[in-house]
């Protein structure tokens, strides 16, 4: 989804709140924080008739974060106090706040570098100067600018801004004169187009408590995403990094380990970084030859954050310090930004190379490896299947590469040109040398070694001190002697501080620090934690927790049921329909797929109120779409004709869709008999039963199978299902696919391909076992075998539509490996359950799925040939819902019998 998504902030521990105005965005993003601290963000789309409450936003938080929520929660109690004797109790874990630090408040210089975005500046200077940090320094570097716009604009905020020009074009001209400007300790640097959080710099300070770390880096999330360019950009990859502190030093100079550091990016983004002001004295200044304002377009943060990490220091990634990036707006400025990104990688590997002779096959290494894995697979790959982004992007980056390539050389004789006019020579800023005083000789290997400690959570945490002889230490975890576990640290052979020990216990131990009982698994929590999580961010006023939310009864609902010449099938169907136990606005729709045979009507015709459509074109999926164009409710439900359902079905199928970020609902379908042979043997071929757990799907489950087709079928079949009527209006999605289903050569495969593109869109369908239904299976032999080669032909003619339509190449792998294997593998079994007299499954069966799957290509073509000849339904429109059942029913069935003749 490529749409407006709207951005906002949630703090877990203040009260609920409204969402605000969703009106024209597709999509909602949330940042989420507790007492400050961003645990994570959830994005969901948005559809029309699925409005959002606080409620309603607080449990998909809950649900999709609850392990970060948690995992914090447990920082703050194990910071606060020692662990009690028999474990930490959820309740209390989650009641805990996080401890008040009065620490030292250093000096620190806040260095904006800026060239003619005087607009841009006045949003980012009314966030600087709310920041909650009490000893600040704010200097604004004006780069080259062609006016006095900024100038004046600083005149506005003195004296808490101060203002210093620098003529020489170039950011990391800028970064340097703001070295040469600073007077705190520490020099935290922005963009003119960020808005930082107000904790942003108390956030860096605390990095920097750690005496070892020279540099911090911080947590860039988009500030706004209104436009294409702006949604692209996130998709791409965006500049945040994650929702947890990571640390990194350098501990040798292997090949290796200098690869693995070599990738600038991972680290952070310039526009939220900060550093030692004494660093810069053993590693130098900023390479004014990179970055902004150069040829070189960028690289001279990446650059920086290596030369400090190859200097022997450590860089900390502070997600707590977290600042607002505005993307660039148009799409011509966001393909520049990317191509200037990959012109300045590769310039500051070249940068990279020229410096440290010992790291040059590493560069050769890392550029080597970057080239194919981010420009040339991802651009062999957007033929086969629909990037992520659009193909002229790959290729920019692509290109740009190899300019990079020869664009350092040029930009550094510019560099030195510039240099030569420095009116303070010998004073930063200058050019890094490139000569022989760069050419270090490679340190020595460095040894792993792996030290032991142990460390008593019944006790006050301390610091691992003396690990000046180990890379790494094993940590032992032990409450009032009980052994919890154990932790891995990286150390580098330095101490371990606390922040980081919680940390990783934390992480490694996890749930192995609550209270459980005896023999209690530690997956058996997870329903107490979440029914814990919902009573602490969920409050009811009681202090229970909040009913579940139930689909309101002003939701009107059309149930659609497709039928083919079954007058008994259908009668039983419809008894059960109109004995639903449901207090909101509904209709029944039938759609006759064969009004020539007359036998539908008189059955309508015994159940007032229904609907009678008529749908001339052969095909469950024509007669589907037929059924979804008269509806007039804002959920349609469909059922088949040889169902029958309990009073409850319907309110059970529609409940999930009390929750807005769901757009679509799946029930379970059981044997009504099992009297004869044919309904035993096809429960033995799988049935319709999907079993007793709820089963959730979304977009990231659908990502999750990289070598396997998406199972679709695993969420069921629309014989049984329910879904947002605005899903059909929307253009990923649509109506069914009428080259598949019943009535069609290719014999089914339009349920799971409307499932499918559900889910390719970034909607989310959820099973719900107890939405259950009885389904006649067929009674007779030759009308199972009818079925089981319609089933198989529909499966091979679905993944050939992902592979063909879609462009997804698990299809491909699906059929060309895994479904003859599954066969191979079936027959082996029957084979050995037939030697042991022990099969039930005819070897027919087996054979008839082979021979279906077989004729699914051929007869795909077929099923094109005759939509093709038929045409395609029309788009879906909505209808209006009125207020008078009776006026709304009978306009349906005229609207339906006008567009049927």
């Amino acid at each position: 989804m490529l749409g407006r998504t709207k951005v906002l902030d949630v703090e877990l521990s203040a009260a609920p709140q409204l969402p605000g105005d969703l009106e024209g965005y597709e999509a909602l993003r949330a940042l989420v924080r507790l007492h400050g601290e961003p645990v994570g963000h959830i994005e969901v789309p948005l559809l029309p008739g699925a409005p959002y409450t606080a409620a309603d936003l607080r449990r998909v938080i809950l649900r999709r974060l609850a392990w970060p929520i948690l995992r914090q929660n447990l920082l703050n109690r194990m910071e606060e106090a020692p662990m009690p004797s028999g474990g930490l109790g959820i309740e209390e874990v989650l009641e805990t706040l996080p401890p008040v630090r009065a620490d030292a408040a250093p000096l620190v210089t806040v260095a904006v570098c800026t060239r003619d975005r005087a607009e841009d500046l006045k949003l980012c200077l009314d966030a600087l100067v709310r920041l909650d940090y009490p000893n600040l320094d704010i200097l604004v570097v004006d780069n080259a600018s062609s006016t006095d716009a900024t100038e004046r604009l600083v005149e506005d905020y003195r004296p808490r801004v101060r203002y210093a020009r620098e003529p020489r074009p170039g950011l990391d001209w800028a970064r340097n004169r703001a070295i040469r400007e600073a007077r705190g300790e520490f020099i935290a640097y922005t963009d003119d187009d960020v808005v930082v959080d107000p904790g942003w710099i108390s956030a860096v300070v605390g990095a920097f408590r750690d005496p070892y770390v020279m540099a911090v880096t911080g947590l860039t999330v988009p500030y706004e995403l209104e436009t294409e360019a702006q949604v692209l950009f996130e998709r791409y990859g965006g500049f945040g990094r994650g929702y947890r502190r990571r640390y990194w030093r350098m501990p040798g100079n292997e090949t290796k380990r200098l690869m693995e550091h070599l990738g600038g990016g991972q680290y952070g983004a310039g526009a939220n970084m900060a550093f030692r002001r004494g660093v810069f004295e053993s590693v130098g200044p900023f390479d004014p030859a990179l970055d902004v304002g150069t040829v070189t377009n960028g690289g001279g943060d990446t650059e920086m954050f290596f030369r400090v990490l190859k200097e022997g220091h450590a860089l900390v990634y502070e997600p707590r310090a977290m600042v607002r990036h505005r993307h660039r707006r148009e799409y011509p400025r966001l393909r520049k930004q990317l191509a200037d990104n990959s012109i300045g990688l590769y310039s500051y590997l070249v940068r990279t190379a020229l410096a440290y002779p010992d790291a040059r096959l590493a560069v050769l290494w890392f550029a080597t490896w970057w080239f194919w894995r981010w420009n040339v697979r991802r651009l062999l790959a957007s033929f086969v299947r629909p990037p992520d982004v659009p193909r002229e992007l790959i290729l920019a980056e692509l290109w740009n590469s190899f300019v990079g390539l020869r664009r350092y050389f040029k930009a550094r004789r510019v560099a030195k040109s510039i240099a030569a006019t420095d009116p303070h020579p010998g004073a930063p800023p200058f050019v890094p040398p490139l000569g022989p005083s760069e050419r270090r000789k490679p340190g020595p290997k460095v040894r792993a070694s792996v030290g032991v400690r142990t460390v008593e959570l019944g006790l006050p945490l301390h610091p691992l001190e003396d690990l000046s002889s180990h890379t790494a230490v094993r940590v032992f975890v032990t409450a009032h002697g009980k052994p919890l576990g154990f932790a891995d640290v990286s150390n580098f052979r330095r101490p371990v501080g606390m922040p980081r020990l919680r940390e990783k216990i934390a992480d490694q131990i996890g749930l192995g620090l609550l209270r459980r009982k005896r023999g209690e698994s530690l997956n058996a929590l997870w329903p107490e934690i979440l029914a814990a999580l919902e009573r602490r961010y969920l409050p009811s006023g009681d202090g229970k927790t909040e009913a579940a939310p139930r689909l309101p009864d002003a939701v009107s609902v059309s149930v659609v049921v497709p039928t083919y010449d079954r007058p008994h099938d259908l009668r039983d169907c419809l008894a059960s329909l109109t004995a639903q136990q449901t207090a909101r606005t509904r209709e029944i729709i039938v759609v006759d797929n064969h009004p020539a045979s007359g036998l539908t009507p008189p059955v309508v015709a015994d159940f007032p109120g229904v609907v009678l459509v008529a749908e001339t074109r052969p095909g469950r999926a024509y007669a589907s779409n037929r059924g979804f164009g008269a509806a007039r409710g804002e959920v349609i439900a469909s059922i088949d004709d040889d169902m029958v359902a309990p009073p409850d079905w319907l309110e059970n199928l529609l409940a999930p869709l009390a929750r807005p970020d769901l757009a679509a609902v799946t029930g379970n379908t059981l044997p009504l008999y099992l009297d004869t042979r044919a309904q035993r043997l096809f429960e033995e071929y799988g049935g319709f039963w999907r079993g007793v757990d709820r089963l959730e799907a979304d977009a990231r489950w659908f990502g999750s199978f990289r070598r396997r087709a998406v199972p679709t079928w695993s969420l069921g079949g629309s014989g049984n299902t329910a879904f947002r009527a605005s899903l059909l209006a929307t253009l990923q999605v649509g109506l069914m696919d009428e080259a598949l289903g019943a009535g069609m050569p290719t014999g089914t495969g339009e349920d799971i391909y409307f499932f499918y593109k559900v889910l390719g869109a970034g909607y989310a369908i959820s099973y719900e076992p107890s939405a259950y239904a009885w389904h006649k299976h067929r009674r007779e032999m030759p009308a199972l075998r009818d079925q089981i080669y319609n089933y198989s032909k529909g499966h091979v003619a679905y993944h050939l539509t992902t592979l063909l339509r879609d462009r997804d190449p698990r299809a491909a792998v699906h059929l060309a490996l895994w479904l003859p294997r599954w066969h191979l593998r079936r027959l082996a079994r029957y084979a050995k359950r037939r030697l042991l007299f022990r099969s039930r499954y005819p070897l027919g069966l087996l054979l008839t799925e082979i021979r279906g799957n077989l004729a699914g290509p051929w007869c795909l073509l077929r099923s094109y040939r005759r939509v093709k000849r038929e045409g395609r339904s029309d788009p879906y429109v909505p209808l209006p819902w009125r207020a008078a059942p009776g006026e709304w029913l009978e306009a349906a069935g005229r609207d339906a019998q006008t567009k049927s003749r």
